[in-house]
């Protein structure tokens, strides 16, 4: 097998792992160095420093006084992406917690949004706004064979509806922005045909039919094993049944608004598995429409509920280039920021050292644990961590004219998801983020107690 052909060969199963879980994979790298005027070469550890603001904790529950540099670079975002450099990390799930908390207190956030299907991110926003069910229940239901069925997200729902039940007239919410796979329940269906049986009951058998060999979609490797042909059948019958609803709108209203939604989902989830996985260029296509679905998700409930975002998902997602362009041509960041100009912002992380949560095999394996070590010379993170912070965060737009120069440079980079070992591929932090926030070291993440 050529490199070429291992190559693609490495992008299809890294998109096969994505269409699994709903999480993906971006590992970067590079190398190159920075001339500085006359000749010489400036420090960019020291220009880095000048901008950086330390990090007290990056657990939440504490004092946040450190972050108020944060809330400037902020400013007034709507919604603001706040990426992970692996899908399993503690200290990256708490860290976000811990921002999140405190923009709800500081500046009037309402919503977290994550990376996770449109449908089971309603399931949880019901936990969050009634407090029926079992938190720790519903995460196992919800985020199983995802990266974050874990402790820190748990303890996140929790704090999230307690601060609705001492706040009540200032909910948060719990959003989903991905494509409805891996599942679509039956129960999700029946929040479009509710919909129509109470009113307009006579398209009903038109919308069962349309959805007869679509409902549920509980097993995406079973699906994925129909024929290409019978996908594009169905997802052409899902595109109708959202047009079918949408030409029933009747006085309008919230209850519309949900059932057209939940039915473009529907319909979104089913275009994306017409994936063909023996094709890189329609892998890259699935993957490009994957991230405009996300942005328009965001984009939707932004505008319905007015609130503020913050957008949990990986890197090369919050980010406006990614790691690997073939792969991932257009990201949801990108998107986001054609729709919202300065209204979006990205925020990146990194890390220098320790443990995460991977697969080996990107089809049907287990999340296990996987360790590296320091950043080596020529990586990003290897001078990043040399600022004398132990965690730190800058912005990236506002930095000394030496660090912006070096932070546009294309070099490795750690960036890691759904499948490791990956070949390294290349980054300029610049060119991705607006704000940066490093890590020392991380550990994986908490296991889900019983």
């Amino acid at each position: 097998m050529s490199r070429h052909q291992k190559r693609m060969s490495r992008r299809v199963l890294r998109a096969a792992a994505a269409i699994a879980t709903g999480a993906v994979l971006v590992p970067v790298a590079a190398q190159a160095a920075l001339a500085g005027t006359g000749g010489t070469t400036r420090d960019p550890v020291h220009a880095l420093q000048q901008a950086a603001h330390p990090l007290r904790s990056t657990e939440p529950g504490r004092n946040t006084a450190d972050l108020r540099a944060l809330d400037s670079m902020i400013g007034d975002a709507e919604v603001v992406g706040l990426g992970e450099a692996t899908h399993g990390s503690h200290q990256f799930f708490t860290m976000k917690e811990r921002v999140f908390r405190h923009l709800v207190e500081k500046k009037g956030f309402t919503t977290f949004a994550l990376e996770l299907s449109w449908s089971a991110g309603l399931q949880i926003d019901e936990y969050v706004q009634t407090g029926r069910g079992d938190a720790r229940k519903l995460a196992k239901q919800t985020l199983a064979d995802s990266p974050w069925e874990r402790e820190e997200f748990v303890n996140l729902i929790e704090w999230m509806r307690d601060h609705n039940r001492r706040h009540p007239g200032h909910p948060v919410h719990f959003m989903g922005d991905d494509i409805g796979a891996p599942t679509l329940s039956d129960e999700f269906f029946g929040r479009v045909t509710g919909y129509v049986r109470e009113n307009d009951p006579r398209s009903l058998p038109r919308l069962d039919e349309l959805y007869t060999g679509l409902r549920p979609i509980d097993d995406v490797f079973a699906y994925l094993r129909k024929p290409l042909a019978e996908r594009k059948r169905l997802a052409a019958k899902a595109q109708q049944a959202l047009e079918l609803v949408s030409g029933r709108k009747g006085s309008g209203g919230e209850a519309f608004e949900w059932a057209e939604q939940n039915a473009r989902s529907i319909a979104q989830t089913a275009e994306f598995l017409t994936v063909d996985l023996t094709d890189p260029d329609s892998v890259a296509a699935s993957e490009r429409f994957r991230d405009e679905v996300m942005a328009r998700n965001v984009t939707w409930w932004q505008r319905r509920t007015g609130g503020k975002i913050l957008l949990s998902a990986q890197n090369d997602h919050v980010g406006y280039v990614a790691g690997d362009p073939k792969m991932y041509p257009k990201t949801q960041g990108a998107f986001l920021r054609d729709t919202m100009g300065g209204n979006y912002l990205a925020i990146g992380f990194t890390f220098d050292q320790g443990s995460f949560l991977s697969k080996d095999t990107a089809l049907g394996g287990e999340w296990k644990k996987f360790t590296v070590g320091p950043a080596e010379p020529g990586m990003n993170e290897h001078t990043i961590d040399q600022v004398p912070y132990r965690d730190y965060y800058l912005d990236v737009r506002d930095a000394p004219a030496a660090a912006r120069a070096w932070l546009s440079v294309s070099r490795p980079t750690r960036n890691i998801g759904t499948l490791y070992p990956y070949p390294d591929l290349d980054i300029a932090i610049a060119r991705s983020f607006d704000v940066l926030i490093h890590l020392h070291d991380v550990r994986e993440a908490d296991k889900l107690k019983p």
